[in-house]
């Protein structure tokens, strides 16, 4: 009979390897699963078998008492009920208590979303760095570009290979969560600003001929997460938004998008939600946006 501690890492391999969820997410979910393991020790539980819905409840109203917020309940409930699905579906135990455990519905705060003026600004400045040649203020343009044009996250963006790339139809070719891999348009900025960074200045970083990676730092390796987060947070600083990562623009784009009249299946299509209900929150965005606008601008608002 395998311990707990090994059931635990086997879900790691199974989240790895079975559903292709990236390194961060199974770090995330780990760490969910250690939670409720040390509350089992504290228990004096050391089999699965042992896992009733009592048991999760208690290990509930125990995290409940931290202080910590709901989202972080509802995440924790939802990594600790993937975990008792598992192992149900691997004969580890016959029945899933997480089927029946509840948590508290998390607050879901509507996404940040840059003011085009801002985009504008940004992307002015951008263009103007870019003139001056550098390989890097080239790179960082079409990295923003990329970010807005498609609303891919951040993680499909430096993952891009130079065969990921269609001109003849302005497509990307992104890999996203579960290993979906999808087709994503791209307008005629963001083209400009390819061209300009095949054109020469990929070339004067690559070290390797070898090099596969669309976008690479400046010693000629693929660009990290960590490299355009900080360049956006550089970058919306400035702004009414904020010093926020890259997510924002995918945020952005949709909600865009939105306003701009697309159907919300396409823009669901477009980012990859595999709900229909998770692309739906953008047009709460838009609600909200057009409910401001209404107050500033109309006499009896």
């Amino acid at each position: 009979m395998q311990t707990l501690d090994q059931l635990a890492n086997g879900f790691a391999d199974y989240l790895h390897a079975a559903r292709g969820y990236s390194a961060n997410t199974i770090k995330s979910y780990s760490a969910d699963i250690a939670d409720l393991l040390q509350h089992l020790q504290l228990q004096k539980i050391e089999s699965a078998a042992e896992i009733d819905l009592d048991v999760l409840r208690d290990w509930l109203y125990a995290i409940s008492q931290r202080g910590l917020a709901k989202s972080s309940i509802a995440r924790k409930s939802a990594a600790v009920r993937s975990f008792t699905a598992w192992l149900q579906s691997t004969s580890a135990i016959t029945t899933d208590p997480g089927l029946r455990l509840k948590s508290p519905k998390a607050d879901r705060p509507l996404p940040k979303v840059v003011a085009k003026d801002s985009l504008a600004e940004i992307f002015d400045y951008l263009g103007k760095a870019a003139e001056s040649g550098a390989p890097e203020a080239i790179r960082d343009q079409l990295v923003f570009e990329l970010l807005y044009a498609t609303g891919a996250r951040v993680s499909e963006i430096v993952g891009l290979n130079l065969l990921d790339v269609d001109f003849g139809r302005n497509i990307i070719s992104v890999m996203g969560k579960g290993l979906k891999q999808r087709m994503v348009p791209f307008g005629t900025p963001a083209r400009e600003a390819l061209e300009r960074w095949l054109a020469g200045p990929r070339q004067s970083l690559a070290s390797e001929p070898g090099e596969q990676a669309l976008l690479i730092n400046s010693k000629g390796r693929r660009l990290g997460v960590r490299a355009v987060y900080q360049l956006v947070a550089r970058l919306l600083a400035a702004t009414p938004t904020g010093a926020t990562g890259p997510h924002t623009l995918r945020h952005t784009a949709a909600t865009h998008l939105l306003d701009g009249g697309a159907d919300l299946r396409a823009v669901q299509e477009l980012l990859g939600h595999a709900s229909l209900g998770t692309t739906q929150i953008y047009t709460h965005v838009s609600v909200e946006r057009l409910r401001a606008g209404y107050k500033n601008a109309h006499p009896r608002a």
